[in-house]
């Protein structure tokens, strides 16, 4: 039983090391727990002990890649926002020329309006 146990623990180990999505991490984690229960009925204390800190030892694991997940996440979407709003600085830029641009056409062609009225006029 607790070959079958430890071969189980080293199975789990190397799949762990293969990277996967968490949902399925989680749904390994699960069967161990689950194979780990039904284990644990005929065991004695001492190895039930142990199978329990090697659970929570998981658990912990578990977690701590969770938080890195996310925190990969929430930087990427950081990144993302930053690079966003740069792009939309330069867009707005780009705008101001332009519409300085029209502006001065605007202008230029009021000014030379003028200057024919003038003309005409003389």
């Amino acid at each position: 039983l607790l070959m079958r146990m430890m071969m189980l623990m080293t199975m789990m180990m190397m799949m762990m090391t293969i990277r996967m999505t968490t949902v399925i991490r989680m749904m390994m984690m699960m069967m161990m727990m689950m194979t780990m229960m039904l284990m644990m009925f005929p065991m004695m204390m001492m190895i039930r002990m142990m199978t329990m800190m090697m659970m929570m030892m998981m658990m912990m694991m578990m977690m701590m890649m969770m938080i890195a997940i996310r925190m990969m996440m929430l930087m990427m979407m950081i990144r993302m926002m930053m690079m966003i709003r740069i792009m939309v600085m330069i867009r707005m830029t780009m705008m101001m020329m332009i519409r300085m641009m029209m502006r001065m056409m605007l202008m230029m062609i009021r000014m030379m309006m003028m200057i024919r009225t003038t003309t005409v006029i003389r």
